[in-house]
């Protein structure tokens, strides 16, 4: 295993520690799939420099409360109020910063947030921020090009295009930022109704409109684990894009290794996106995007596999299937409700 590096140090951070004198993560969507993940990361790493502040908006919760007993300290926001955040991000040294599309189905609402948490890390001091971004597509495909459908009358893929506009915004800010862009959740298959289902033949099948194209894909744990590595590496990550995927799969190769998994046949059906647009992908027209998003994440894809993209030694992690094998383990134990959706 990669030796530890010594995280970047500066005056100011030296002010922004916790009361064990580590320095303060404050971790925005703390119970949800990517912050949970990152505030598990600082808690097992029991001799890392970094404390876990878990921000949720209801610190009564069951998620709330279990972060509290395994030492995170626990303290209550809305994104929608910059003034909960000044007060949450007061004191931290890093702050990571994510939106969740799928509870609203309004990029606009997740660009508000988004500012909101840049202005509140800006006027804190924070001094290293985490934003959790994805590609704003409109910059390979424009609103004029027919081969995409513009969806409410601004967007291609509206929860990519609404997190990659806010990038700028911390970039004017001036706020010291590291940008994340994540991949497509294992766990997708699992929360979002989008696992091997029964045809009209009795057989299983996963559906996706991608054809013969591989997805990049991640078990949503791997973010977190992937964020405290970028906090650990320093400030040298500031001004920075990393681009992370845990594998890069086929449709095929899914459905074979979910047979293999589940110890019955899974085929794969490759479908226009006219017929994906019907699928119970959550949110009104937005199952049409995630053809989108594929064509957008094929390209990508090839970047996150370059010597572009910063080499981060990330603690116990094991990419490409691990994910994968969490899911076909949820599915062998029906574990499919909908009604467990994580706030990503």
């Amino acid at each position: 295993m990669a030796t530890r590096k010594t995280p970047r140090r500066t005056k100011k951070a030296d002010n922004k520690k916790s009361a064990l004198g580590k320095r303060i993560i404050a971790v925005v969507g703390a119970t949800g799939a990517q912050g949970g993940g990152l505030v598990r990361a600082i808690l097992n790493d029991k001799n890392g420099p970094f404390a876990a502040r878990a921000i949720t908006r209801n610190v009564d919760s069951e998620k709330a409360k279990a972060l509290a007993d395994a030492g995170a300290e626990v303290v209550a926001a809305d994104l929608d109020d910059v003034k909960s955040l000044k007060k949450a991000f007061e004191g931290a040294y890093g702050a990571f910063c994510v939106t969740n599309f799928w509870e609203h189905l309004k990029p606009e609402k997740e660009i508000s947030q988004a500012r909101n948490m840049a202005e509140a890390a800006k006027e804190t001091g924070v001094q290293h921020v985490i934003w959790s971004t994805l590609e704003d597509t409109r910059k390979s495909i424009p609103l004029s090009d027919d081969r995409m459908p513009t969806l409410m009358g601004k967007y291609k893929v509206p929860h990519f295009d609404g997190k990659g506009e806010a990038d700028d915004i911390f970039r004017k800010l001036g706020v010291p930022t590291t940008f994340l862009v994540t991949s497509f959740y294992w766990e997708n298959f699992i929360y979002f109704g989008m696992g091997p289902k029964k045809g009209a033949d009795g057989k299983l099948a996963i559906t996706l409109p991608m054809g013969t194209k591989k997805l990049p894909t991640i078990a949503a744990e791997d973010i977190g684990k992937t964020a405290y590595a970028i906090f650990d590496e320093g400030s040298e990550m500031i001004g920075k894009t990393v681009g992370i995927a845990g594998g890069h799969l086929t449709g095929a190769q899914m459905a074979k290794a979910m047979s293999k998994a589940l110890g019955q046949q899974v085929n794969y059906n490759a479908v226009p996106p006219a017929a994906f647009e019907g699928s119970d992908f959550p949110g009104p027209r937005i199952s049409a995007t995630c053809s989108s998003s594929t064509a957008i994440s094929n390209r990508t894809a090839v970047m996150r596999g370059t010597s572009a993209r910063p080499r981060l030694s990330i603690p116990s992690y094991r990419p490409s299937t691990a994910g994968l094998r969490r899911t076909n383990l949820e599915f062998r134990l029906g574990s499919k409700s909908a009604s467990a959706l994580p706030t990503i």
